[in-house]
């Protein structure tokens, strides 16, 4: 292994100028995947790279609106209306001598540039300075797909034998909530064991919180703010119903723990109502987004908000005929790995050799498409991936090169380790 690691160290200047060619194609999201999205490029750039590197196996799965209706009503899971036109996952496989095989995750799709002006380097440039590759996607998550793809491609070059089959899964619309993976579980994609490549800094992600978007909406009566006692504040009844969200949150902070994840919690991200400060009110919106433990229920959450807020209408002469709307908007499942599981020794062992430390094992607040392939498709599933979290999503999005390098190597041991 010493042998493959000095071999990536020499051809990291190749290795590098590949996830550059990556982050040059925009592959950004429209609207979150509602109004689409621009993979396009980006996918048939992978599909050459891996008929390059000699895959046994590479296919085109476009994504469709029936699949994704067809998981929401089996899993919770899925967001629904988004354009599909030109937006296809590329799945590719090599062939080891051995039984065991192992499968990369990674999203093609990025976040919108933004404001350009706010850039201090040209966002598709693939622009090299001071150790760190800038970018849209750089980080979040062309360097952990890319980082993946040349663990294979160092041991290839290398002159040594993969010991197992190791199988990629580049998937679009997970910035619109995941679609892609989960096209990708229905459709039976699965391996021994799956690796999500978004960024950790260092760290190996083995859980992740679930959650649910709320919107509750309120209704009252309108009057001038002079005659307020003939009518109806919307936004009084809306804070009465959030005090009692905030009681449901302190039972939960008794009731559920995680030896990796902070307790679960909701947050009000979104207020609307009234029209001026002369007006009663007569309608209220709120929208949050409540994030859970494993070990809770999408069902258990949805049942115990909604009880909640009945509850708190009930106890209210006016909420108590006219009832608050409760709707859900988008919608994902925690993910927990059993830390004992061999796989997880697998990678401590390999990510030890291949950085001559243990890796730190943490959980997630953010939630990502590893809790598809752990919950969906049934594999075992770890997240590891170079970058940190803080330059997803972030004006001058950069991944450092070292990540990146560090990354291939902790793959390629991880390959020779777990698939031997």
């Amino acid at each position: 292994m010493d042998k493959l690691m000095k071999f990536i160290d020499a051809h990291a200047d190749e290795y590098v100028k590949y996830l550059v060619e990556l982050v040059k194609i925009d592959t950004h999201d429209i609207e979150h995947g509602i109004g689409g999205g621009r993979e396009k490029e980006g996918q048939l750039y992978m599909k050459q790279l891996f008929s390059s590197m000699g895959a046994s196996r590479i296919v085109e799965d476009p994504l469709t609106e029936d699949v994704i209706l067809a998981c929401r009503e089996k899993y919770h899971e899925g967001n629904l209306g988004h354009a599909y036109d030109d937006r296809f996952n590329v799945y590719a496989e090599f062939t080891g001598c051995g039984s065991k095989s192992i499968l990369f995750n990674g999203h093609i799709d990025t976040m919108p540039v933004g404001d350009p002006e706010k850039w201090e380097y040209d966002p598709y440039g693939g622009i090299i300075t001071g150790g760190r590759l800038y970018g849209v996607g750089a980080c979040d998550m062309k360097a952990g797909l890319m980082g993946a793809v040349m663990a294979v491609k160092a041991i290839q070059d290398a002159g040594l034998e993969l010991p197992g089959t190791v199988k990629f899964a580049s998937v679009c619309d997970e910035e619109g909530g995941g679609n892609g993976s989960l096209v990708a579980a229905m459709h039976g994609q699965k391996a021994d064991a799956v690796v999500v490549c978004e960024p950790t800094d260092y760290e190996l992600v083995a859980a992740h919180m679930g959650w649910v978007f709320f919107k509750i909406e309120t209704e009252g009566v309108a009057v001038h703010s002079g005659l307020k006692i003939g009518g109806v504040n919307a936004i009084d009844k809306t804070v009465k119903i959030m005090r009692a969200l905030e009681e449901l949150e302190h039972r939960w902070l008794l009731t559920h723990k995680h030896i990796l994840l902070p307790p679960p919690s909701g947050n009000v991200g979104v207020i609307q109502g009234g029209e001026a400060g002369s007006t009663v009110p007569n309608y209220c919106c709120i929208q949050l987004c409540v994030h859970y433990l494993p070990g809770m229920t999408y069902d258990e959450v949805v049942k115990d908000y909604t009880d909640t807020v009945m509850r708190c209408a009930d106890g209210d002469e006016w909420l108590r005929e006219h009832r608050p709307k409760i709707s859900i908007y988008q919608t994902g499942n925690p993910f927990e790995m059993d830390l004992a599981h061999p796989f997880v020794e697998a990678f401590k062992t390999s990510y030890e050799r291949a950085m001559g430390e243990p890796v730190r094992i943490v959980g997630s607040p953010a939630g990502c498409d590893s809790r598809t392939w752990r919950n969906i498709a049934g594999c075992p599933t770890l997240q590891y991936g170079p970058g940190r979290l803080a330059q997803c999503h972030a004006v001058n999005e950069y991944v450092e090169i070292k990540q990146y390098l560090d990354a291939i190597k902790i793959y390629a041991n991880l390959i020779m380790n777990y698939c031997a």
